[in-house]
């Protein structure tokens, strides 16, 4: 017998080989009717797999949260089918639920189209009209190899010869077709419904190595409802409008080319957008008690061999010999540089906690399948920070960063939507013990810090500590995991960093390695799709465009983009012999904040009319006037507040923020 607890509380015992169906039907039978899968000890389960123990036990419906992978998933597996049935002789090789959607690699020889997605749609929806049983059986080793042999798999056939000895192989059958895989799966292709589309094709090396077969990757996305494709589709619409890259060629700001790849061309306007934002987190950290450093882009291997990254990192580090024969790296991150640094010198008790801030310019190599945009780079520049504290330090620290953090965030116009404590990874420096210790204090300080949920991933953790993510929600709805913070007990005791106790004993400090942007270039791809480049007149690159009416107004205009400049505006002349509606057109299409129009009858009365972006009116300013207005409305939300006495952090209230106490 097995004992099944329910989410009521309510215990109920079952001959052994029950299963959720059954389960269900001694319930209710319209119950029977709605459950696709089964949650038992927080692990899903097919409807129909005998139940392996009791447990912890809840039955799923279809609308069910936790169902939606498994509705993505089982998506996958009825392109895959609709796909093998339209184009014989295509190998299938893996398809798995990822976020918002899924896909599958093919091998096959002809390429697919664009036209062929629609064809594959229609076929996907009447394998679902089918009702095809979806049901799992667990095949021998040697016969799974010979059966996807036989038919031609060679890639499920290697799947299987690569799985551990001990590894149980089970195959699913869907209707007549069938597909190695973990599972779990609906009962049925009905209950994957068609609320579904197909989105785009890519190319894909066969288990992400380059030197492998390329394989033609099928996108699609998968909801549990039309209303949530729906919702999803217009929301990728909006992406696509925003899409930094389009934005950076439309606004001349930056260019990517094949070789520097994920590397980026800063134009003059792109690169006055990066300084702005890094003079204001600049700015912000000094306020905040840190102290800017600068440490070296080369260092010899042996230094990264005592910190662990060689070992940990290396296949992602780029990598320079001398002729001298020293072997070099170029640095993917600060902190061992940092930790030299902290090392120079006694340290007391007394100075610390050290917070050492660096505007990092690191290097990681990235497959170039994994590129995008100013979004996935190889060299960026991290608003890198580190700070040297003692263990009775660490949630006050915390509770100081998370207060800066949503701070910044609320200043850029992105909030904080959630946070997550990354655990311990499999391949991970230090001992049990010591991460033990790590993770217990970065949780209480998390907890005293962030006062919203907290959501736990075990095996997410850097190599050398647990850390925190923080995930921020932009206009149209996205998330995006930026800012940082990681508790580490490992680098400092292998780079031998130590102070001085009060009590006069040499201790090891603890090391909080934290970021608020990550990569200042990806917080800047997230800002130009956040506002869709018509970013707020602190933060635009050109924020005034003074455009002429008539030739006779030349003279003027220049006095009156000298005049706004000397405010401390950026400020950018058009006095080309074109008519006015024609230069408004363009300068708000390149979105322009504030267009200073001047005409002879301005020239003569000293003003301007000034024109918003977004709005069809004007308004008539005298030259003072407006320079002085535009002046205070381009200060920088920090500036502003210090300016006008205001207090140091946003009027709105932070999500996430917990006073420091």
């Amino acid at each position: 017998m097995i004992d099944l607890i329910f989410p009521d509380g309510s215990q109920r015992q079952y001959e052994d080989g029950a299963t959720g169906r059954s389960v269900a039907a001694s319930i209710a039978k319209s119950l029977e009717k709605r459950a696709v899968l089964i949650k038992l000890d927080g692990k899903l389960y097919d409807l129909d797999r005998p139940l392996p123990s009791g447990g912890v036990f809840e039955i799923l419906t279809r609308d069910a949260p936790e169902a939606l992978d498994t509705i993505r998933h089982d998506a996958s597996h009825v392109m895959a089918e609709a796909v093998q049935e339209l184009f014989p002789g295509t190998q299938v090789t893996i398809g798995p639920a990822i976020e918002d959607g899924f896909y599958y690699d093919f091998a096959r020889d002809t390429p697919f189209s664009l036209d062929d997605l629609a064809t594959i749609e229609k076929r996907m929806k009447e394998i679902v009209d089918r009702d095809e049983p979806i049901t799992r059986e667990v095949w021998s080793r040697d016969e799974a190899i010979a059966h996807f042999t036989a038919i031609g798999e060679a890639y499920k056939a290697e799947i299987i010869s690569d799985l551990p000895e001990t590894e149980e192989i089970s195959v699913y059958r869907q209707g007549a077709w069938k597909d190695l895989c973990l599972g779990p799966h609906l009962p049925s292709t009905k209950h994957v419904g068609k609320a579904f589309k197909l989105t785009k094709l890519a190319g894909a090396y066969w288990r992400g190595d380059h030197r492998n077969a390329q394989l033609q990757r099928i996108y699609g996305t998968a909801w549990a409802s039309e209303a949530d494709l729906e919702a999803y589709l217009t929301r990728i619409e909006e992406a696509e409008k925003r899409d930094h890259r389009k934005i950076g060629r439309a606004m001349d700001l930056f260019h990517l080319q094949e070789e520097a790849k994920g590397m980026i061309f800063w134009h003059p306007k792109g690169w006055t957008l990066f300084r702005i934002v890094e003079n204001y987190i600049r700015r912000r950290l000094e306020s905040d008690g840190y102290q800017e450093v600068k440490t070296p882009q080369i260092m010899d291997r042996g230094l990264w061999e005592r910190s662990g990254h060689w070992e940990k990192f290396g296949a992602n580090m780029f990598v320079c010999e001398t002729t001298e024969g020293e072997e070099l790296a170029v640095k993917p991150m600060n902190c061992p540089g940092h930790i030299q640094i902290f090392n120079i010198g006694q340290k007391s008790y007394r100075d610390l906690p050290l917070r050492l801030a660096e505007f990092g310019a690191c290097h990681r190599y990235e497959p170039s399948g994994a590129l995008h945009g100013i979004m996935r780079l190889r060299a960026f520049t991290q608003d890198d920070a580190h700070i040297f504290c003692r263990e009775d330090q660490i949630e006050e620290e915390t509770t100081k960063f998370v207060r800066l953090l949503n701070s910044v965030y609320s200043d850029f116009g992105v909030h904080l939507d959630s946070v997550k404590l990354a655990l311990r990874p499999d391949l991970r420096a230090g001992s049990d013990e010591v991460w033990d210790i790590a993770e217990d204090k970065l949780d209480r300080a998390a907890r005293q810090a962030v006062n919203i949920e907290i959501e736990r991933m075990p095996g997410e953790g850097a190599f050398y500590g647990p850390k925190l993510e923080f995930h921020l929600r932009d206009a149209i709805g996205r998330t995006w995991q930026c800012g940082t913070l990681q508790l580490d007990f490992v680098l400092p005791e292998r780079l031998d960093a130590e102070y001085t106790a009060e009590d006069g004993s040499k201790q090891r400090p603890v090391v909080l390695h934290r970021a608020v942007f990550g990569a200042v270039e990806r917080f800047l791809g997230i800002l130009i799709e956040n506002h869709a480049g018509a970013f707020p007149l602190w933060l635009a690159p050109t924020q005034v465009v003074v455009a002429t009416i008539t030739s006779d107004a030349d003279d003027y205009a220049l006095a009156v983009a000298q005049e706004l400049r000397a405010a401390g505006l950026r400020v950018e002349t058009d006095l080309r012999n074109e008519k006015i509606n024609y230069k408004i057109r363009e300068h708000s299409l390149a979105k322009a904040p504030v267009i200073a129009v001047v005409g002879r009858r301005e020239a003569e009365e000293g003003k301007v009319a000034l024109r918003r972006f977004g709005s069809d009116g004007q308004e008539i300013l005298s030259l003072a006037q407006a320079a002085k207005t535009l002046a205070l409305e381009a200060l920088a939300p920090d500036v502003a507040r210090s300016t006008t006495g205001a207090a140091s952090v946003s009027p709105r209230e932070p999500v996430g923020a917990r006073e420091a106490g």
